[in-house]
């Protein structure tokens, strides 16, 4: 049996494991730790497909491994860490936070929670979902239908990075807001699992005729990134719905 064959299965178990020290990190409200190696997953998610594509050797299995690891990744971790900042938002950071108020109501034999953050999860849920359909949808091969879920990451995780980096006070008061972050988190539901068309970063050629749509999508991350760092993440990723919207009837 050729060796060549488990080469792309090898780089997406250590996109899982990346994922397990992410959510070891998330748990224990590391977000920063977390984020650097989900990053570190979505990177050895990007290169087993290519691997799989370059040395001819895709296959059923490697299309299942590679969900599984990106919902751990991508599913599990960003909803912990929604999870941790809505317990923040609530001043209910861990699980002694007990009050008989509507949003903290679960108390059983000693363990205390809150459940409002538990709404947190929901992109945990979500992003399964998500990657269930995609497994069976032969359509979505030069697009995506619905936001896919390593995008969605980078949202989630782009959060605790603007409160740890650029401390802008408006900007944390906004994302440190119980109502945002719900409100964040079922738009994020919706948008993995919607039918909307998106176009994907793949080049069949370099030319810009064909690929304008992405060339201009590119620059403007970029430039987005060097002005406004982390707070770019959010926005590049609505322009990205945005621009696929008003070029829909290009996407196939």
């Amino acid at each position: 049996m050729s060796l060549k064959r488990h080469v792309p299965n090898i780089v997406t178990l250590l996109n899982l494991f990346s994922g397990c020290i992410a959510l070891i990190f998330a748990v224990y409200g590391n977000f920063v730790a977390a984020a650097l190696f989900v990053f570190l997953g979505i990177f050895f998610d990007f290169f087993d497909g290519l691997l799989a594509r370059k040395l001819n050797v895709q296959s059923p299995l490697g299309i299942q491994l590679d969900s599984l690891a990106d919902l751990v990744t991508s599913g599990v971790v960003p909803g912990v860490i929604m999870f941790k900042l809505i317990s923040l938002a609530t001043d209910a950071p861990d699980f002694s936070i007990y009050s008989d108020s509507w949003n903290s109501s679960f108390h059983w034999k000693g363990f205390k929670m809150s459940l409002l953050p538990l709404i947190g999860l929901f992109i945990a849920l979500a992003s399964a979902y998500r990657l269930a359909k995609f497994n069976l949808d032969e359509d979505q091969q030069s697009y995506f239908k619905g936001l896919p879920v390593p995008a969605n990451t980078l949202v989630i995780l782009s959060l605790p990075m603007i409160l740890e980096y650029q401390n802008n006070d408006i900007i944390n008061d906004i994302i440190i807001n119980q109502w945002f972050l719900i409100g964040l988190t079922l738009l994020s539901c919706y948008l993995l699992n919607s039918n909307i068309k998106l176009f994907a970063l793949k080049f069949k050629n370099w030319g810009f005729k064909d690929n304008a749509v992405r060339y201009i999508f590119l620059i403007l991350s970029v430039v987005l990134i060097v002005v406004l760092h982390f707070a770019a993440i959010p926005l590049i990723i609505a322009l990205y719905i945005i621009m696929s919207l008003l070029t829909r009837s290009k996407i196939a």
